[in-house]
């Protein structure tokens, strides 16, 4: 069988851009099935933006609350604020995602019209930021778990990678399958705050307030000012409801045809429910005049307010609880397309553009499988470590991408759209800024020096290919091929069905065949090799056999050194190296083989330049 593999330093093959709706023969894509409808693509790439209703509007009204009742009175304000950059953003990725269906989002935005460097910079702004979404989600929604049932705090790091586990397998067998797995309860979870919202628009007072009764408020009463800093403060912290907005625009390549309207659609749904769900709290915690307590979170006391301490509120706590732990599939769906991005650009190792028959980047959700459960370990599955983290990036990555909008719009004669992304990037940026300052010493400097440790990675991973494929001549015209003498060496140790049918390879692959064998000075292997050199003598294959002395029981040097001294002295053979292998007919009597082939194989791959070639024998019929 021959196999054909791309050279080391070669771009990465890429699927056609755009939104094509067939194949290259007329017919139907046969890989759509694999791929997102708008819907499947809210839920699987939307629960981060969702999930962060449930605590957005709550990071808002703690920081407010330090200005006392006077402070909480600009909920509705600041919200409305981030509402308004939610519109942008929503109208900017639109764009982006018509002008890139290859996907990449914010990098293909920066790469395209800042310059690699800062495409890089925004590409490491994402991925720290979907691998902390992924450790801030688990453990949120593993944190809401614990506090319905404190016996379970203690294995909290243990149900946390169980949840991770869970999550990663659903995303291995393909993007449309974990989609059907969430839609369920996304909808159950939209639903239940849309009825939370309605149903107070109609309250007059709270219908209860049983599950803050008892609580300490955390609300300051010795404070009647609210100053500018303080709003800025709330309208950086309100803005981590907008994470996971630019997930759709980085994974447009996973809608079916066509792919630019599918994924335009479920960015302005997204757009739509997470804006009207925000203002909606936002509007009821003015209403009720909520004051934050201790214990009790901002959205379980409107719920308590609005739909009283009854069943519904149980509905609510434990779809927010399903949802926050099920919003780490948002990573899953946007990284691994970002990283077969920069395995194209050669940023990444080339393994991560590869996709399954099931259109999924297996290398990527594994990676980001791994990352996480380290940061899931690191934090001992405890969120408030993990919550300084959350966020940075991703401001980072909205201001690089709507500055490159900017510019594109500059280009193109189109200064609206180029005041509206620049009015999105200033706020963007100023969010950015004044999260790290706010949170630097709580251990958002450890975002602030992986950053460019990123970009250096990706940079060093840049230049190595880069040297690769100038040894290799990449986009240059080669030498005409010509034909070397080439001998093929066959190491073998018994005469077998296998040493026959190794032969009988070697021979049809090259003008001169030697077999060697390895022996040691040792009695009984002295007897084996002379018995093979007796047998070999009766059988006469036609092929010389050499033997190798090695004074220890090593065979990969031996035949290496061999291979080393055939290019002494003949500088213009081509050497294979033949190695035949069993080939059990079950999975577990791989365990009986000694691997003595891969140690050779290492070997003579490591100490020369030959070819080698691993020749299978199946044993046994497959069943």
């Amino acid at each position: 069988m021959t196999t054909v593999s791309r050279q080391p330093g070669a771009p990465a093959p890429v699927a056609p851009s755009g939104s094509g709706t067939s194949t290259g023969s007329g017919a139907p894509d046969p890989g759509d099935r694999h791929r997102l409808t708008a819907l499947q693509g809210l839920a699987a790439l939307s629960l981060d933006a969702m999930a962060s209703v449930a605590y957005g509007p709550e990071a808002i009204v703690l920081v407010l609350a330090t200005a006392g009742g006077h402070g909480l009175g600009f909920t509705l304000p600041v919200t409305l604020a981030i509402a308004a950059l939610l519109a942008v953003l929503v109208a900017s990725y639109r764009q982006v995602v018509a002008a890139f269906p290859d996907g990449g989002g914010s990098y293909a935005a920066a790469k395209t019209h800042l310059g690699r460097r800062a495409g890089l910079v925004a590409a490491a702004s994402l991925v720290l930021d979907y691998v902390l979404n992924v450790a801030v989600a688990v453990t949120a929604g593993v944190a809401a778990l614990t506090s319905a049932f404190p016996g379970l705090y203690g294995d909290r790091l243990w149900l946390c990678l169980a949840v991770l586990v869970v999550v990663t397998g659903v995303n291995l067998r393909g993007i449309v399958d974990s989609a059907r797995v969430f839609i369920a309860p996304t909808a159950v979870f939209v639903g239940a705050i849309l009825t939370l919202v309605a149903v107070g628009l109609f309250r007059e007072a709270p219908v209860s307030t049983e599950a803050s009764a008892g609580h300490a408020s955390v609300l300051a009463d010795n404070a009647s000012t609210v100053g500018a800093l303080l709003l800025l403060k709330a309208f950086a912290s309100g803005c981590s409801a907008l994470t996971g907005v630019e997930a759709i625009a980085n994974a447009v390549p996973s809608f079916r045809a066509p792919r630019v309207k599918r994924a335009q659609h479920a960015e302005v749904a997204l757009g739509a429910l997470l804006g009207v769900m925000l203002i909606g709290l936002s509007v009821l915690i003015s209403r009720f005049g909520l004051q934050p307590v201790a214990g009790v979170t901002v959205l379980a006391q409107l719920t308590d307010a609005s739909l009283g301490h009854s069943w519904p509120f149980y509905v609510v706590q434990f779809a927010t609880m399903i949802l926050l732990a099920l919003s780490a599939n948002t990573s899953f769906g946007g990284l691994p397309v970002l990283m077969s991005l920069l395995a194209r650009d050669n940023c990444l190792p080339h393994v991560f553009a590869l996709k399954a028959d099931r259109q999924v980047h297996r290398h990527g959700v594994l990676a980001l499988a791994v990352a996480g459960a380290a940061l899931l370990v690191f934090s001992g599955g405890d969120t408030n470590t993990l919550v300084p983290l959350f966020a940075i990036g991703v401001f980072v990555g909205f201001t690089l991408c709507q500055t490159g909008m900017v510019v594109r719009w500059r280009a193109a004669g189109r200064p609206a759209k180029a005041l509206l992304n620049g009015f999105g990037a200033v706020l963007t940026g100023v969010a950015a800024v004044v999260v790290t300052a706010t949170k630097f010493t709580e251990g958002a400097w450890l975002i602030v020096l992986a950053l460019p440790a990123i970009v250096v990675v990706f940079e060093v991973v840049h230049r190595a290919y880069g040297r690769i494929g100038e040894n290799l001549g990449l986009g240059r015209v080669p030498e005409p091929p010509h034909r070397d003498h080439s001998l093929v060496i066959v190491p073998v140790s018994h005469l077998s069905r296998l040493t026959c049918e190794a032969l009988n390879a070697a021979v049809s692959l090259g003008d001169e065949v030697r077999a060697v064998t390895v022996s040691h000075d040792d009695p009984e292997d002295r007897r084996a090799t002379e018995e093979l050199r007796r047998d070999w003598e009766l059988w006469n294959p036609g092929v010389d056999l050499v033997e190798l002395m090695s004074p220890t029981r090593t065979v990969g040097r031996p035949v290496a050194a061999y291979v080393r001294r055939v290019y002494r002295y003949h500088p213009g053979t081509r050497v294979t190296v033949l190695i035949p292998e069993v080939e059990p007919a079950h999975v577990w009597e791989r365990l009986l083989q000694n691997q003595r082939g891969a140690v050779l194989a290492r070997a003579v791959r490591r100490e020369t330049d030959a070819v080698i070639c691993r020749l299978r024998f199946r044993v046994g019929a497959r069943r």
